[in-house]
């Protein structure tokens, strides 16, 4: 028998939004896209465990959102393409926070190559830290949250990739953000039973450090295979006058996270101001 899910339809929306008692991860949570996130769930109340490769990065987060917020907030190093790695990750925020009732697999790179230039090394990387990494995130969360009687919400940032391409060179991003729309589909239909939704989130470009970089290298890559492409303000295909925030983003993720998706599992959001159309 299916997993009960609550109706929630005669609750305020004031709890639907809240996430107060509620324990969050998010990977690649330092900057960008990730710090967004993490301050959102933070304000909606979550406790949270930021994890990034970069140690300093991750605990000078926490500790901001923290004191802004008065959540607690935690950061540990991880490589989420490491099954000891982010399991250790996920065995520290039980053990420091209480359990584990959302998980956000925002951790991702992104370079670009012509096809011809691609060595073996890069399209292993990609997928990686961007499909084996929402894999072994998820696994490992749902491992914690089958524990307990309320299930809980695993949010994977896919892209804008997962469903087009946007320019040439992006073969092993575009491959392993299609796969990451199917993981997301394949993991709500076996978690669901658990209590555990899972959902997309797909951004179109949105200027942080890292898309900004991968942006020029993309352009560079193009360039390579004797394509011209346009700037990124000619690229843009925003059909609401601006280019998309991280905080445009974030805002979506806790929708997702929070009871007011509760009817939603399987489906991936595209938080991409029209671009897809």
């Amino acid at each position: 028998m299916p997993y009960p899910f609550p109706d929630v339809s005669t609750a305020p929306i004031t709890d639907l939004i809240s996430l107060r008692g509620r324990r969050a991860v998010v990977t690649g949570g330092a900057q960008g896209l990730g710090r967004a996130i993490c301050e959102r769930l933070a304000e909606a109340g979550a406790d949270l465990l930021i994890i990034d490769l970069d140690l300093g990065g991750a605990e000078a987060a926490a500790e901001q959102i923290a004191t802004q917020h008065k959540t607690r907030a935690i950061a540990t190093a991880a490589d989420v393409s490491r099954t000891e790695s982010i399991a250790a990750a996920a065995d520290l925020a039980a053990e420091q926070l209480g359990g584990i009732d959302i998980w956000v697999n925002n951790a991702g790179i992104f370079p670009n190559a012509p096809v011809l230039d691609m060595p073996d090394e890069m399209w292993d990387q990609v997928f990686a830290v961007n499909t084996r990494g929402a894999f072994l995130g998820s696994r490992e969360a749902a491992r914690h949250m089958s524990q307990g009687d309320s299930g809980g919400v695993i949010v994977n940032i896919i892209s804008t990739a997962g469903f087009k391409v946007g320019f040439p060179g992006m073969a092993a991003y575009a491959s392993s953000k299609h796969a990451a729309n199917g993981l997301t589909k394949s993991l709500a239909l076996d978690l669901a039973p658990m209590g555990i939704r899972v959902l997309g989130v797909a951004p179109s470009y949105v200027p942080t450090e890292g898309n900004i970089a991968a942006a020029a290298a993309g352009m560079e890559a193009a360039k390579a295979t004797g394509v011209e492409l346009p700037d990124l303000d000619v690229m843009n295909q925003s059909l609401i006058g601006r280019t998309g925030t991280p905080d445009d983003i974030a805002r979506v993720v806790l929708f997702a996270a929070s009871d007011l998706s509760m009817i939603m599992t399987g489906s991936t959001l595209l938080a991409d101001a029209g671009e897809t159309i």
